[in-house]
């Protein structure tokens, strides 16, 4: 198998962002034509606060940057049924990518990798529908005889206030949830996760990225 490097450009790729390269990689991707290096040096703590600003009609929005880490959070159990230990791990995964996902977003993840995606939709239950289809297409290009959704944990960023949304990552096939709590319809949206034995954990802390 080729170096890592050497394996890269043998792909469709226009930008390679790395915190260093070495000189031998350096002339591997200087060989392949339209395929620019950026070199970032060390990149910062994720957890220093700060400030992010948006243009808006007659100024700028500051607010706040969102420095949350799930790895920070004390996750709170609300089933019956307490995730497995590669739920928990593909939970936090899944979580930690939603937070980089535009809202309304829910991330599906299994075995450390994302399996379905759905973002920037008017309702949490449309993302989390087109997610779902997303697996389906995946896997029928695949062939595989299911969705990789079937068995996987999946993450809203914001919390659920109605349980049809989560009756929509049931349906995808997830088996654990996890996602802020907060909403009035809390209780009801845990009464459905019990009812199909769904494990589901509380961050306490939401993202919104818009």
């Amino acid at each position: 198998m080729a170096p890592p490097r050497e394996e890269i450009v043998k792909l469709f790729t226009e930008v390679i962002i790395a915190p260093s390269v070495s000189d031998v990689a350096k002339v591997v991707i200087a060989g392949k034509p339209n395929l620019r290096l950026l070199i970032t040096g060390a990149l910062p703590d994720p957890r220093i606060p700060g400030l992010t600003a948006k243009t808006v009609a007659g100024g700028l929005l500051v607010q706040t940057r969102d420095n949350g880490m799930v790895e920070d959070l004390e996750l709170k159990v609300v089933t019956k049924r307490a995730p497995t230990a590669q739920e928990l791990e593909d939970m936090k995964f899944a979580f930690k990518v939603a937070k980089h996902v535009k809202s309304n977003a829910v991330v599906y993840a299994k075995d450390g990798q994302t399996v379905g995606i759905g973002a920037g939709q008017m309702s949490r239950v449309d993302s989390a529908r087109i997610a779902g289809l997303k697996a389906e297409e995946a896997a029928r290009a695949l062939g595989l005889p299911a969705p990789l959704t079937h068995g996987s944990a999946v993450a809203s960023e914001a919390f659920l206030p109605f349980a049809d949304g989560l009756l929509s990552m049931i349906a995808a096939g997830a088996t654990a949830v996890i996602q802020p709590g907060g909403s009035m319809r809390d209780p009801e949206v845990i009464a459905a996760a019990d009812e199909a034995g769904v494990a589901m954990v509380f961050t306490g802390m939401r993202h919104f990225r818009h």
